[in-house]
């Protein structure tokens, strides 16, 4: 419950901000930030999966090394809503096989 209640209020303050753009690179920040201290030696991100009505429906961060990235996260969130919506990262998504497989790909295919 508290979640949802979370994930509407800032739907609801996506809807009167002026910024949609900072709004939700803000949030991919904070998100970024619940991995802090976790990531190393990888950087903490964060993603926001927003779709064309200006709702959030994915969100994700990465928790430690060698688990999913944000992105990934972010787009099993949004499930079949992410088809057409819009990601805000907060670093340039990866494009290389490590641990994980490359960021850029998985958003391209959704």
């Amino acid at each position: 419950m508290r979640y949802t209640l979370f994930k509407a209020c800032i739907c609801f303050a996506a809807a009167v901000c002026e910024n949609f753009d900072g709004y939700f690179m803000r949030h991919a920040l904070y998100l970024a930030s619940k991995g802090l201290g976790r990531t190393r030696p990888n950087p903490c991100v964060g993603c926001v999966i927003v779709s064309v009505n200006g709702t959030i429906v994915g969100e994700g961060w990465h928790h430690k090394a060698g688990e999913p990235h944000a992105e990934a996260l972010a787009l099993i969130d949004a499930g079949s809503q992410a088809n057409g919506s819009t990601a805000y990262v907060s670093l340039e998504p990866c494009n290389h096989f490590g641990r994980t497989p490359p960021c850029t790909q998985a958003l391209i295919r959704s």
